[in-house]
């Protein structure tokens, strides 16, 4: 007979666990709809693997592990995905999260699946890699996954098998030795092979469990497993606890029970982790307890996860004017459901629906007596009363220096407590708050390591330019001092020193020298004309190509291609209006230019169509050499109907030359009036211009580019109404006049 130790502290509720064990395991019809939450665990939410509309099979991953702290979810059934959003889940905040609904398709069809034949086959990571993608957690509440805990660092002397049980009215873990006492046993085994065979196996039970005790009995017969069966008392089944009671020995203060060679599992886990690697399932459902005077029945069900609340308590007759309130686990460490269309999820194990007899509403709490009940019934040997002191007045340095963080919540200081201080809720906010302090902590600290980092690479780099500055600045007075050195020690009469101030002089006129030559490079009023003249001659050349071009594209053009040649077309008559507006605001001219501008005002009509005749000649000239060197057939013909209208204009300005009359008198004066109104004008243009400020000169290009994109929108609106080809060139003509419109804008405001 195995030696056990007393539980410390601890309290007696009534068990009323016989309500819901006298039927087996039952099942459950496929309900409506399965909600699964994705964060079913302690640790980190898994990848979304599905999306909504998508058809699943039972078993099949809907998210997989992401991280080492993290397990997956499955289907519990075949269907379709109909959404993916926040629903609310079990909490006591009633707090919302993702959720995948999960629409049952009737058929319940599996994925193929395949488990191992013999788990000794297999290495210790290839198990864990299995249990970690089959989404098994700790199925006793915490939820804690499985395969981190079993990857021990250390090396485990002992296994411990929690088969207490010890909150009131849940029978789960119970009736699952009951009726399947050979598979927990197997997985004992595979728990023992993944933890290198430690020295002692234990299987903790209370002595309220005697069917259980006779299931598992025959099966550990030829094992190193050892049944250990000790007191009922509340809550022997905490880890800690169990721990103490079988070993005697002390889990240290914020330590874990691998740090004294020691692992514990729940009956439930053992059992999902034989599901997982014998018959290759992932952990899609539960036993689950259904209990409460306000239920017709009383039973345990394998449950699925995701299965609505208000589903399992239709099965049971629950009646929802008895219940007082609705409670997921048990009454001492359970909490209150505000929502029946909540899910259960893995760590669900039993649904209670008391009447307001069964569990009454707790009355209001009292102030505190000091009566010191709660310290004696504390199991991990706190003071409550100083924990509730503390917490109440929010000094969390003293709840921490006080090992609030060893209180398992089991709530049996509340239960016991005679002025009904619902102390155990004082202890979780606590708890939640601390937490929170710790992270913003830990953010401020990395906020400040940041800081304090960038602030000493900005020193560093300044120190380095000072030192750079500095050097440069020492190297710079050296060369000084050497070369007066230099100076100082040569003759008076030696060239170096008698040249010093004409050396001086001879760099200020290099200096003048230069000066002199820029200001001669400035181009002249004259030059200025000239070179806009021959920009405007470019314009037009270069948009008699454009339209030529555009009459040489067959109609195997495509659209794409005319909108193109109708751009360039539209983009060099903005350019040839730019030329233009340049040449008028151009500098005057001196005296003598001016002249000749006078004289080719004055000019005969005679003497104006023999230029027009030179020029078109030189025309010709040129078409007939890009004739000639042209390669493609299309640019060819164009130039060539190009060249035929410039002969034409050629013979016509040759009919003319030869029809005009002798000048007469009359004709004379009237070209020398004409001349002279035309030269008036454009004097005084120009010495309009040239009194201009820029500002003045700004307005004026303002006021003409208005005038001009005016045009072009009133082009491009009745292009659109006929339905024009060209009403993309249009609009990027518009556009780019507008661009220009604001570019001067921009600049006017500037200026004033």
């Amino acid at each position: 007979m195995r030696k056990v130790w007393d539980l410390i502290g601890g309290v007696h509720p009534p068990e009323n666990k016989h309500q819901s064990v006298q039927d087996s395991i039952g099942t459950l019809p496929l309900p409506e709809k399965l909600v699964i939450p994705l964060n079913q665990h302690i640790g980190a939410p898994p990848k979304l693997l599905v999306s909504a509309g998508d058809i699943v099979l039972k078993g099949q991953p809907l998210a997989e592990p992401k991280g080492m702290v993290s397990v997956g979810v499955h289907a519990p059934t075949s269907g379709q995905i109909s959404e993916i959003s926040d629903y609310p889940i079990p909490h006591p905040s009633g707090m919302s999260a993702r959720c995948i609904t999960l629409i049952p398709d009737g058929k319940d069809q599996w994925i193929e699946h395949k488990g191992v034949d013999n788990f000794r086959d297999k290495t210790p990571e290839e198990l864990l890699d299995i249990i970690r993608s089959s989404g098994i957690t700790g199925l006793g509440g915490a939820g804690f996954p499985s395969a981190v805990k079993l990857s021990a660092r250390q090396p485990i002397s002992t296994l411990i098998i929690n088969a207490t049980e010890c909150e009131p009215y849940i029978t789960a873990d119970d009736m699952l030795m009951q009726e399947r006492p050979e598979a927990i046993v197997e997985g004992i085994k595979i728990l023992s092979y993944l933890l290198g065979e430690p020295d002692e196996i234990l299987i903790g039970i209370e002595d309220n469990k005697p069917k259980a005790y006779e299931a598992l009995e025959p099966y550990l017969e030829g094992t190193n497993i050892e049944l250990v069966e000790f007191t009922t008392r509340y809550p022997s089944g905490g880890e800690k606890q169990l721990i103490q009671i079988l070993t005697g020995k002390e889990v240290p203060n914020g330590g874990l029970p691998a740090d004294i060679g020691i692992v514990c599992q729940n009956v439930g886990t053992t059992h999902a982790i034989q599901r997982a690697i014998v018959h290759g399932e992932p952990l899609i459902s539960r036993v689950t307890t259904v209990t409460g005077k306000a239920c017709a029945t009383n039973r345990n069900y394998q449950t699925l996860i995701g299965t609505p609340i208000s589903h399992l308590l239709e099965q049971n007759g629950f009646n929802q004017s008895q219940c007082s309130r609705l409670v997921m686990g048990g009454p001492m460490m359970g909490f209150t459901l505000e929502n029946s269309e909540i899910p259960v999820i893995k760590t669900t194990n039993c649904i209670l629906a008391p009447t307001e007899d069964e569990l009454p509403t707790p009355p209001p709490a009292q102030p505190c007596i000091r009566c010191g009940m709660c310290a004696e019934a504390c199991p991990a040997s706190l003071l409550p009363q100083q924990l509730f002191w503390y917490a109440q007045s929010q000094n969390y340095e003293r709840l921490e220096a006080h090992s609030l963080f060893d209180c398992i919540e089991c709530g049996a200081c509340s239960y016991i407590c005679p002025s009904n201080i619902p102390l155990v809720q004082y202890y979780r906010a606590s708890k939640g708050e601390i937490r929170k302090l710790a992270a913003e902590k830990v953010n401020a600290d990395r906020a400040r390591q940041r800081f304090e980092f960038q602030k000493a690479r900005k020193e560093k780099e300044e120190a380095e330019k000072t030192a750079k500055r500095e050097a440069r600045k020492k190297a710079a007075e050296q060369a000084r001092a050497k070369a007066a050195e230099n100076a100082t020690a040569s003759t008076e009469d030696s060239p170096v020193a008698t040249s010093a101030t004409a050396k001086s002089s001879a760099a200020d006129d290099i200096i003048k020298a230069a000066m002199a030559r820029a200001e001669a490079k400035k181009a002249s009023p004259e030059e200025q004309r000239a070179k806009l003249e021959r920009g405007v001659v470019r314009a037009e050349s270069h948009l008699e190509t454009v339209e030529q071009r555009l009459q040489a594209l067959g109609s195997e053009a495509t659209d794409k291609q005319r909108e193109q040649a109708q751009a360039a077309i539209e983009d060099a008559r903005l350019r040839l209006e730019d030329a233009k507006s340049k040449l008028q605001a151009a500098p005057e001219s001196k005296p003598d230019k001016a002249k000749e501008v006078m004289a080719k005002v004055q000019a005969s009509p005679k003497e104006a169509l023999e230029k027009k005749i030179a020029t078109l000649k030189d025309r010709i000239n040129v078409t007939e050499e890009k004739i000639a060197e042209a390669e493609d057939d299309a640019l060819k013909v164009a130039l060539q109907k190009g060249l035929e209208k410039q002969q034409e204009k050629l013979r016509d300005a040759e009919q003319q030359l030869k029809d005009a009359p002798t000048e007469s008198t009359t004709a004379s004066t009237k070209t020398e009036d004409a001349a002279a109104t035309a030269i008036a004008k454009a004097q005084a243009k120009a010495a309009a211009q040239a009194s201009m400020s820029d500002e003045e000169k700004l307005r004026a290009s303002i006021t003409s580019l208005q005038a001009r994109l005016k045009k072009a929108q009133e082009r491009l609106v009745a292009a659109e109404e006929e339905g024009s080809e060209h009403i993309d060139a249009l609009r990027t003509g518009a556009e780019k006049l507008q661009a220009k419109l604001t570019s001067a804008e921009t600049e006017l405001s500037e200026l004033s």
